[in-house]
């Protein structure tokens, strides 16, 4: 009975962690590039029953183990905003963020111009180009980007063709390195393999959206729930049994 109860409960552990990734991606559904986290499990086990007239198969107690997550990178759907500032990256990049911690990167391109003219992301970061942050001037008109990441603009009155700087793109060898900081934010490992990404294109006027799926995502929550709920139906009858058992024993004569 006692690895019975103890079986159950680490599936019910590893159940709420699976509750609680699931509740972030249906969170972030509507997150501009975030990118899901799905749940690693593995069986653990264990020798208990050491009598000899079990089998050897049936000496094993397998155990539930959460050994972890890992990052779903598939793209997101692009989405036609028509805004000259936003980004989407076809692609395995990462835009380069300056911030107060040090770079970071991010899938999210719905940029912004700030108070003094530097191209920021929705949290107010400077977006990082080749030489540094990248800055238009007030009489610049009709913010272009490449999709080679070359931002230009018609300067002035005369609208001369200026280039401003060029979207700094990133890649990883091992992107499960990467850690998520929290607004859309990565940081990176040091052995996280960073290099230039020459393969990603841009696409201005779009956006990549989150590339959760929501009905997914529910029925995931559901199939957990129903797991959970089934797992302590069965350890209350298994401590029903406990409490009979003792309650029946104590009743024997001495």
């Amino acid at each position: 009975m006692g690895n019975t109860l103890l079986v159950g409960l680490s599936r019910q552990v590893t159940l709420e962690r699976q509750m609680d990734v699931v509740a972030n991606n249906v969170a972030n559904v509507n997150t501009n590039g975030f990118k899901a986290d799905r749940s690693l499990f593995e069986e653990f086990l264990t020798s208990r029953a050491h009598e000899d007239n079990f089998a050897g198969r049936d000496r094993r107690i397998s155990f539930v183990q959460d050994r972890g997550t890992f990052k779903d990178f598939s793209q997101g759907a692009a989405e036609h905003t028509k805004n000259p500032l936003d980004v989407a990256i076809d692609g395995a990049g990462f835009l380069v963020v300056q911030t107060p911690a040090g770079e970071r990167y991010t899938r999210d391109g719905g940029l912004k111009i700030n108070n003094q003219g530097q191209l920021v992301n929705s949290s107010g970061h400077q977006v990082l180009g080749g030489s540094g942050p990248i800055v238009l001037q007030p009489t610049d008109k009709e913010v272009t980007i490449a999709a080679d990441g070359n931002v230009t603009v018609l300067e002035g009155t005369n609208r001369i063709d200026s280039v401003r700087g060029k979207l700094r793109l990133v890649t990883f060898a091992d992107a499960q390195k990467l850690v998520k900081e929290g607004s859309n934010l990565y940081s990176a490992a040091a052995d996280a393999g960073a290099g230039p990404d020459t393969a990603s294109k841009l696409r201005q006027g779009f956006i990549e959206k989150s590339n959760v799926n929501s009905v997914i995502e529910m029925s995931r929550m559901i199939e957990v729930t129903r797991a959970y709920t089934s797992i302590s139906s069965m350890l209350q009858q298994q401590g029903d049994l406990r409490k009979s058992t003792i309650e029946k024993l104590a009743d024997v004569p001495a």
